[in-house]
């Protein structure tokens, strides 16, 4: 059976569906319309009409429409799709549109924002960037250094080797050259390159080679203020600084500086250096092509030398030369004139200043300004100082061949020996040599500074100033036997070999050396006392303490400079002098910003120091020291070995002049050993004084000789209590005029023994030996000296020595 539906034709049937559907969206507003304003009215729960017509929640027109639609087949719409029907369909496009536009409204709003903000934030970083003065900055040349005489050259402090140099003495094509290489509209920007930059922006954002945009102010900006920048954020830096530069200096001025600062290869910053490294010339006298040459190779300058691609250094140059023809800065002619590219000079390694012995005097140099807190090491890297040494060229020479195992030593010091040495002027302090090693790039620990060393006996003469001081005649004999024990002292000390020196007046102790007078010396002043003498003439406090009970016979460690301050004190009659190695520093301008003190402080009396350096002098002429008689000249001095001959020293001087050697063996880990003989220096005090003899006899050479000060000893014998020594004068019943020896015991130790004052000689732990060149015998006093002749016993340069 066909249904009613199917029995209607199509078209009638899309029609009367059509018209259903009109009257049902008709239906549909009225319907909602008569709902809004019944509910403007209403008082029932569920906004129905008052009369009671249809409630809120009963089924529309519209519903009922599309209940009795349900199911049918879903009509494509067409052309005779009705109105109604395209209406709502539209719908949703419009929304969609609305929400796009929404959306670029938002994106537009974001960008503005960050516009906003990065015109903010270029504003606030403009203001706040600041441009330092130039001579603040790397207008930072190389501080020079020089021997005494103030022409001769020691070395460099430098960042970078740069020489700072007045632009208006410079050729007028040394900057066109440049201008015409790196930026031809330099005149007449400002700063900086906007096409340039956006045209760079662009190339490096879409993948091409990465480009710069820097004009020379950039430029300057880049490697005076800020240092080598790739990254964005730096270009917005370098741009800022470069529109400020733009405004607060001159173009000549930016372009000066920039000459001033621009690597130009071989190590060279600056057009002054470059000159000098590429034509050994000063830059005030480069030619037009020479000029050109350095401007072709500023943006590759190590790549682009001469001696490393001469085709491109070539290239590069005839660039230039075009570009300064173009420009008018030289006329075609001359640019014709220039198409060969000028010789430079071959490359060469730069020179390391510090390679070899002038690098310990550097060291000592920049430590010296930076502890005088005037200068930074910043300051002296880039301050472009002139720095004149107190160090004699010819007297360093000096010292150097005589100390280092490599010149004098050559074929005789054993491997491993150290080796210190320092010469002073005791009137100013002026150090005018120093032996701290052969090569401070191999070794940067300096001999003379840094390293330490026992210096054995040469600590007597503090404690002899002690005694003079007390008011002790230097007549006062003591017992000089050997072994002896003292109060709190648990091992015996005892003298070199053991010898017994019977009584020995303080001048004979202090030439022969003798461990137990002093030690007897020092039983009356203390320890302390010892190291404050020591301390006050200028021994480091935080090494010579005066808690080491030996501290007479010199067990405690300490700097060869320090020795040579000490005795300076004693050497210029008590006044102390600051040992010092920078004479003055100058700044660029020619100003002097430092000079060393030379002022002395009175710190001991000229007539107590006059009296030491008396007793002194019998070192040298009859004592331990006998080799440096052939300086023949009026010097004092004072030998000195550590306990196990672990380190031996030699100090001398003369009224103008004190000088220091001193030798040491220390094992891999630094631990002290002992001092090896080697040839005919049986003695580890020999070498020491023999290098004195060698140096202060080429130094004293041809000059005239001065004997130190007549003093008087006032002092009493024994002392103003009587208690100092025996009180018995020499010759009198009871001194020893040889070693006391009888005939069934040679050895004065066991003869000591046999009196029950020593322990077994043979105890390790016992402070042994002394230095001893002259034989036992006659004790000299202040108006007996012995003949010039050696006794029994006695050589050049085979000082004994003593333990302590």
């Amino acid at each position: 059976m066909v249904s009613r539906r199917q029995q209607i034709p199509a078209h009638i049937a899309n029609a009367q569906t059509s018209r259903s559907r009109r009257v049902s969206s008709a239906n549909a507003i009225s319907s909602r319309r008569s709902r809004a304003d019944s509910a403007a009215t209403s008082n029932t729960p569920y906004g129905g009409r008052a009369n009671g017509s249809t409630p809120r929640n009963a089924p529309t027109a519209r519903t009922r429409e599309r209940r009795n639609t349900a199911g049918k087949k879903y009509v494509r719409r067409g052309s005779h799709t009705s109105n109604a029907t395209n209406n709502r369909r539209r719908r949703p496009r419009n929304g969609g549109g609305k929400r796009r536009h929404l959306v670029l409204k938002w994106v537009l709003g974001i960008l503005a924002a960050l516009l906003a903000m990065g015109v903010a934030a270029f504003a606030y970083l403009y203001a706040t960037t600041e441009v330092p003065p130039p001579e603040k900055m790397a207008m930072a040349a190389k501080t020079t250094v020089y021997y005494s005489d103030g022409t001769t050259q020691m070395g460099s402090f430098a960042e970078q080797n740069r020489d700072i140099i007045e632009c208006s003495t410079l050729p007028k094509y040394v900057g066109e050259s440049i201008v015409a290489s790196e930026n031809r509209t330099f005149y007449q920007d400002r700063g900086i390159d906007l096409k340039g930059i956006v045209r760079a922006l662009l190339n490096n954002v879409t993948g091409g080679a990465r480009q710069g945009a820097s004009t020379i102010t950039q430029q300057y900006a880049e490697r005076y203020y800020l240092g080598q920048t790739d990254t964005y954020a730096g270009k917005v830096h370098e741009a800022i600084l470069a529109l400020k530069i733009n405004k607060t200096q001159s173009k000549d001025q930016v372009l000066c500086n920039y000459m001033n600062t621009i690597y130009l290869g071989r190590g060279a910053y600056g057009i002054q250096a470059a000159s000098k490294v590429y034509f050994n010339k000063d830059a005030k006298d480069l030619t037009a092509p020479e000029s050109a040459l350095l401007a072709g190779i500023i943006p590759a300058p190590s790549n682009w030398d001469p001696a490393i691609n001469p085709q491109m250094a070539q290239k590069r140059y005839t660039r230039v030369i075009d570009a300064m023809r173009d420009a008018d800065y030289i006329s075609p002619a001359d640019a014709d004139k220039a198409k060969t590219m000028p010789s430079t000079q071959p490359l060469r390694q730069q020179p390391n200043w510090y390679a070899g012995p002038q690098g310990y005097l550097l060291q000592m140099v920049r430590e010296e300004l930076t502890n005088s807190k005037t200068f930074t090491k910043n300051d002296l890297d880039t301050g472009g100082y002139t720095i004149v040494t107190t160090i004699d060229k010819t007297k360093q020479d000096t010292m150097f061949d005589v100390a280092s195992p490599t010149k004098g030593g050559a074929g005789i010091v054993p491997a491993g020996l150290q080796i210190g040495g320092i010469s002073a002027n005791v009137k100013n302090g002026d150090i005018e040599a120093v032996y701290a090693g052969d090569d401070y790039l191999t070794k940067q620990y300096n001999n003379a500074t840094q390293a330490t060393y026992e210096p054995g006996s040469t600590m007597k003469p503090f404690a002899l100033l002690g005694a003079v001081e007390a008011g002790v005649n230097l007549n006062t004999t003591f017992n000089g036997n050997s072994p002896r024990t003292y109060a709190g002292i648990a091992t015996p000390v005892q003298n070199y070999g053991n010898t017994s020196w019977g009584y020995s007046n303080l001048y004979k102790a202090t030439a022969d050396s003798i461990n137990t007078v002093y030690m007897d010396v020092q039983e009356h002043l203390g320890a302390k006392k010892v190291a404050q003498i020591a301390q006050t003439a200028g021994m480091d406090p935080k090494l010579v303490t005066g808690d080491n009970p030996f501290t007479v016979l010199g067990n405690d460690g300490v700097h060869v400079k320090d020795v040579a301050q000490a005795y300076a004190t004693i050497a210029n009659q008590g006044n102390k002098p600051t040992l010092h190695i920078v004479a003055s520093v100058k700044d660029s301008s020619g100003n002097e910003m430092y000079r060393a003190p030379v002022d002395t402080e009175q710190v001991f009396s000229a007539n107590d120091t006059g009296l030491v350096a008396k007793a002194m002098t019998g070192t040298i002429q009859y004592g331990t020291a006998y080799e440096a008689r052939r300086i023949g000249k009026t010097i004092a001095g004072k030998s000195g070995s550590a306990n196990d001959d672990t380190a031996g020293s030699f100090v001398g001087f003369t009224p103008n002049i004190v000088t220091v050697f001193a030798t040491w063996n220390p094992d891999a880990n630094g631990n002290p050993q002992v001092v090896p003989r080697f040839g005919r220096f049986t003695d580890t005090a020999a070498y020491p004084i023999h290098l004195f003899t060698e140096y202060m006899s080429q130094v004293l050479e041809g000059t005239p000789n001065q004997d130190f000060p007549a003093v008087k000893d006032t002092g009493k014998i024994g002392g103003p209590d009587g208690k100092w020594g025996t009180g018995a004068p020499s010759g009198t019943n009871g001194g020893f005029s040889q070693p006391y020896r009888n005939s069934a015991n040679t050895n004065p130790g066991q003869q000591q023994q046999s009196q029950g004052e020593a322990a077994n000689p043979d105890d390790t732990n016992a402070p042994k030996g002394n230095e001893t060149g002259s034989q036992p015998g006659t004790v000299p006093n202040e108006t007996t000296k012995p003949d010039d002749s050696p006794t029994q016993n006695q050589s050049e340069g085979s000082a004994q020595y003593s333990g302590q």
